[in-house]
């Protein structure tokens, strides 16, 4: 700065023209705005910003003697004679400047002939834009202030927050006293205001993910609101300054912390940016976090966005509380809020006293909100379960904790939500914090807008919805984690259920809600709905009528309580279709079974190592086997094996064991005439074969033999395999005998599947004939299975409906039998 005064002067003497002024100016600013990322590294968060204001405010009165210089050559008078004085306004006039924000500055002068002041007034403005200040300014004649602030509550706020910049300190003293009656007049009229604008600006801008660290709830401007009341009732400095009375030393100590944090985080934003922005996008977040230090990894930016989080309610939950003590004998903002009007002694009292108002929706009266931040944390014990149990009893639960959230004491008084309090969730879908999520998530159960959904809940025992409610609040819960957390979020309600003295046959159905409360969801919004192993799957994961209602209640307040247009008319009748097939589904508890084995599995299977490393297209077509065979009958490792050869074949591969006894497998991708096989096969004893239908047209045959063979026979099993892919001559194969009483065939066992059974003398060449017959009327096979015990074989086929087999049973039982 002292080079570019050395400079500026030589070009004054030079009589340069303003142009070069400017541009010798706009030098200085460029560097000095370089310079900033590495002054922010060694500042805190209101140091940097005094640091920049004051590094500004000597550009600005360099300016200023610039433009006297010029306008008054060697006459130059005292500053003092000049009647004009320039004022600092907004965040430039509180020390607040951010290094994009604007400068706001006011220039006030007197009408006083043959000082031209607003030639001056003039001049400066055009070298500040030739340097490319950003600049927001306002020029009033002194005698006009009074007139103008009380037209207009922005010039009234900005005089109140004014500083002295540079200019006349005589004309300065009759500004203030201007200010001094301003501050006096309408002080009712200007809380009204400002206090209706900001409810204006926090209803656009709510505490959400991508928060506006000014205007939104618990932004600057929050804070800003205490000092501009209590500047204009008590005539302070800062906030620290008021009264003890209304702003406690402790609690005051925790607002500068959250305050000073924030104020890094926005310079930090403008300079990652290089341009103003005050809402921090989920985009944003990575570099902003890089500059305040924190180490990029995905964990990093949850910490960091969630202290931002916090430290915005910080700000909201004092400024509420200040702003009432400091209004509450000129106007009563908060008139219909619940105050607490009961002697509220301990952690008991005010649980009760929330519970006896939960009769009706109610908003907490800052004056509540302080109650409960004050109140000491006792020791848990049976009857303080017993309310916690009441409080999800209650006819809208939704307002008590909403009463605890927002004095930051949600997780204090329900610890499973202790670690997702202000939590961000980066998944492209919610808005809000884990926390304010569940919240609204209760407040769409208690105010159910679907006429059948409502219906369901209140025809629910009083047990059952008390399940709902609690699951609905605590599904989220395991967030935050490095494990599913789904796992882990119905583990927490497991333990905690068991606090609150939920019976056995409660807890175990809570956990399963919260363990699948994504998954009917998930099903009617990826799957097809109609395809009976989406219904199934559905059904195994609750496998009664009410458990099926209780997560399509949880279903509905998870997906309302996102935000607004989540539920809408097509998820509505997605959910509801797929809802009531399950209902249906219920009577094939057989296959409910085999769906539940599987669905087990597969969880199982998701969370071992070898699942872990397959690429994700692999993943998929694993998970999307359509046989539930192997996830029931195989171990992890081998339908792995299975699933990645599956997607390298092209034709097919065979596969043969022969230690203690013959096994053959086979994954194909073209057809095989499995009759002919079995048939050239049939001096074997087979003993069992699994079909397993598996993706992309692929299939998987398991073949085991109860006996060895020798080295020379493989060699014929071989040709005789590789012969059954070559469209081969028809195997005569001898009829075995069955009964038609040893036949049973049901085409309505699910939607989509039809299942035949055989229980019949053990013959050889059985299977090989029925697989003949299957095969001529090209009727396709998702899964078989075949057992053989004591002489008697037993053969179960799962066949695809939309095939040839129901329409030729009458053809499949006559050449059976």
């Amino acid at each position: 700065m002292k080079e570019l005064k050395v400079i500026i002067e030589e070009l004054l003497y030079n009589q340069a023209k303003d142009f070069e002024i400017s541009k010798a100016i706009k030098k200085e600013i460029d560097n000095y705005y370089k310079t900033l990322p590495e002054i922010f590294a060694q500042s805190g968060g209101k140091d940097f910003l005094v640091k920049h204001t004051k590094k500004i405010d000597s550009i600005i009165k360099l300016i200023y003697h610039i433009a006297t210089r010029q306008m008054f050559l060697e006459y130059f008078p005292t500053k003092n004679a000049i009647p004009l004085t320039i004022l600092a306004l907004g965040s430039y006039g509180r020390e607040q400047l951010s290094p994009k924000s604007d400068i706001d500055i006011a220039f006030i002068y007197k009408e006083v002939a043959g000082f031209n002041t607003k030639e001056i007034i003039e001049k400066m403005l055009y070298i500040m834009w030739d340097a490319k200040l950003k600049l927001g300014h306002r020029v009033h004649e002194v005698s006009e202030l009074r007139d103008v602030a009380n037209s207009d509550i922005t010039i009234k706020t900005a005089l109140l927050e004014s500083r002295f910049l540079d200019g006349s300190k005589y004309l300065f003293v009759d500004i203030q006293n201007q200010i001094e009656i301003i501050r006096k007049e309408k002080q009712k009229e200007f809380i009204v205001e400002k206090i209706q604008e900001r409810r204006a600006m926090r209803k656009k801008f709510p505490l959400m993910m991508e928060p506006n660290l000014k205007e939104g709830v618990g932004g600057f401007r929050d804070a800003n609101l205490v000092y501009w009341i209590g500047k204009l009732l008590y005539n302070i400095p800062q906030i620290k300054e008021l009264p003890s009375t209304i702003v406690n030393p402790n609690d005051y100590k925790k607002f500068r912390i959250a305050l000073e944090f924030l104020f890094r985080v926005r310079s930090a934003l403008h300079l990652t940016l290089n341009k103003k922005r005050d809402q921090l996008l989920l985009d944003y977040i990575p570099e902003v976090s890089k500059l305040l230090g924190y180490k990029q990894t995905p964990n990093s930016h949850l910490i960091f966005a969630k202290r931002v989080n916090k430290s915005l309610r910080v700000i909201w939950l004092y400024s509420r509380i200040w702003i009432d003590s400091l209004t509450s004998n000129i106007i009563s903002i908060y008139k219909e809020y619940l105050k607490p009007t009961e002697n509220i002694k301990t952690e008991k009292d005010l649980l009760k006293f929330l519970i006896k108002n939960s009769n009706r929706v109610f908003h907490s009266h800052p004056t509540l909100n302080l109650k409960i931040l004050h109140i000491k944390k006792e020791k848990s014990s049976k009857e303080y379960y017993s309310l916690i149990k009441e409080i999800f009893k209650a006819k809208y639960t939704s307002s008590i904790l909403t009463a605890l959230s927002e004095a930051g004491k949600l997780g204090t008084y329900i610890s499973p939500i202790k670690k997702i309090e202000a939590l961000p969730q980066f998944d492209g879908y919610h808005k809000y914090p884990v926390d304010t999520h569940l919240i609204k998530c209760i407040e769409a159960l208690e105010d159910i807008k679907e006429p059948k959904i409502e219906q369901l809940f209140k025809s629910l025992p009083e047990d059952k919805k008390l399940i709902v409610k609690l699951t609905t609040f605590l599904h989220d819960c395991g967030k935050g984690r490095v494990s599913d957390h789904h796992k882990i979020g119905a583990d927490l309600f497991r333990v905690y259920a068991k606090r609150l003295d939920i019976s056995d046959e409660n807890i175990d159905i809570g956990y399963r809600l919260i363990l699948h409360h994504n998954q009917l969801s998930h099903i009617a919004q990826k799957e097809d709905i109609y395809n009976q192993k989406s219904i199934s799957k559905l059904a195994a994961l609750f496998p009664s009528k009410i458990e099926l209602d209780m997560i399509y209640i949880l279903t509905y307040a998870d997906t309302t309580g996102v935000g607004s247009d989540i539920y809408n008319t097509f998820t509505a009748r997605l959910f509801e279709t797929l809802y009531e097939h399950a209902v249906k589904f219920l009577q094939h508890q057989d296959f409910l079974d085999e769906m539940a084995k599987r669905v087990k599995r597969i969880d199982t299977i998701k969370r071992s190592n070898l699942f872990k490393k397959l690429p994700k297209p692999i993943q998929r077509k694993l998970l999307s086997i359509d046989s539930n065979l192997p996830f029931i009958k195989y171990k992890t490792d081998k339908i792995i094996e299975i699933t990645e050869k599956a997607t390298k074949i092209t034709d097919y591969e065979l596969f043969i064991r022969n230690d203690k006894f013959l096994t053959i497998e086979i994954i194909k991708a073209k057809r095989l005439d499995l009759g002919y096989l079995l048939a050239k096969l049939s001096m074997l004893n087979l003993v069992n074969i699994d079909i397993i239908k598996l993706f992309d047209n692929k299939k998987y045959f398991k073949i085991d033999f109860n006996q060895k063979v020798s080295p020379e026979d493989i060699d014929d099993i071989l040709i005789i395999v590789n012969n059954a892919f070559l469209n081969p001559k028809k195997q005569k194969i001898n009829k075995p005998i069955i009964k038609e009483e040893d036949i049973n065939i049901d085409c309505n066992h699910s939607s989509d599947y039809a299942i035949m059974t055989i229980k019949a003398k053990d013959q050889k060449g059985l299977l090989a004939y029925v697989m003949s017959i299957f095969e001529n009327l090209n009727i396709d096979i998702v899964s078989s299975k075949t057992f053989t015990h004591k002489g008697k074989v037993e053969d179960i086929f799962l066949i695809e409906k939309d095939g040839n087999f129901c329409k030729n049973i009458d053809t499949i039982t006559n050449k059976l039998t």
